[in-house]
């Protein structure tokens, strides 16, 4: 548990960490994580701060509406770049290397705004419990000398939504949410149809009151829900399975199932080929 007098000192870290830096853009998703990160450089860097927000088919658009809502309450500077993932086969075929593929494509268009921008170096959002995890980004930032604050200040995931909380931020509790591409089995080709399928699938679970949930893409066009085990009773009640499974229907999908094993992030790291896990792990 972090304690109030660690909690400050790492604060007071990170700050320090980021008032090194002539100047940050951060990768602003509007998550937790790179919200904590843009607050800091805001505090530590003033006007060498920006925050830089990236949209394609992959980013559900109330996610993109929460980081302009989130930059505004932070009081940094925001830009939103349009990526180009979607042109690079190598991520539309989704062999489990995506997540490489889509950040190297939004450093590399960060680090082409950087003398436009007035800023020297990009800093991500991930703290030490990313190190332990199946992470191919952190490989592309690594290519691109981006700068992770949080992990050199010390800080866990716990720490961030504590420090996230202590500076009163509005996302301090919410849960993670990973582009849509992510949702789509590794082999499944990435598509903006079926991106928008995962959106409105998700949007109308989330209308029904879950905070968080899952609608993975399977071969098929078989969708496979996970929602928090303690709400499976509700699904799975014949009347509730059957409007989810309408609404799904009348999205695209043309076989849904419910995931017994409930909401589990990172699921689809399972189908991964050993060799890529190897290669990025």
């Amino acid at each position: 548990m972090t304690t109030p007098t660690t909690l400050a000192a790492k604060r007071d870290r990170l700050l320090a960490v980021l008032r090194d830096l002539p100047g940050a853009a951060v990768a602003f998703s509007g998550g937790v994580d790179s919200t904590v990160v843009a607050k800091a450089a805001a505090v530590a860097l003033g006007e060498r701060a920006v925050a830089v927000t990236a949209d394609s088919p992959s980013v559900p658009r109330s996610e993109l509406a929460d980081a302009r809502r989130l930059a505004a309450v932070i009081g940094i500077r925001h830009v939103v770049v349009t990526t180009a993932e979607f042109d690079d086969p190598n991520y539309l075929r989704n062999g489990g290397d995506r997540c490489y593929f889509c950040k190297s494509e939004l450093y590399a268009r960060i680090e082409s705004l950087l003398p436009e921008l007035g800023v020297p170096v990009i800093c991500s959002g991930a703290n030490l419990d990313d190190r332990g995890d199946y992470r191919p980004g952190l490989t592309a930032a690594a290519e691109h000398a981006v700068r992770h604050p949080l992990q050199e200040a010390g800080f866990t995931k716990a720490d961030v939504r504590a420090l996230a909380a202590e500076w009163g931020l509005p996302n301090a509790d919410k849960p993670a949410s990973p582009c849509l591409s992510s949702r789509l089995a590794p082999g499944l080709a990435v598509t903006p149809e079926r991106t928008r399928r995962v959106e409105e699938a998700e949007a109308y679970l989330k209308g029904l009151g879950l905070t968080d949930c899952r609608v993975r893409y399977h071969d098929g066009d078989l969708a496979r829900v996970e929602v928090p085990a303690a709400a499976l009773p509700r699904f799975a009640d014949p009347t509730a399975a059957a409007a989810l499974s309408a609404k799904l229907k009348e999205l695209g999908f043309q076989f849904v199932t419910l995931d017994l094993d409930g909401l589990q992030s990172g699921s689809l790291n399972r189908l991964v080929p050993l060799e890529v896990r190897r290669k990025f792990g």
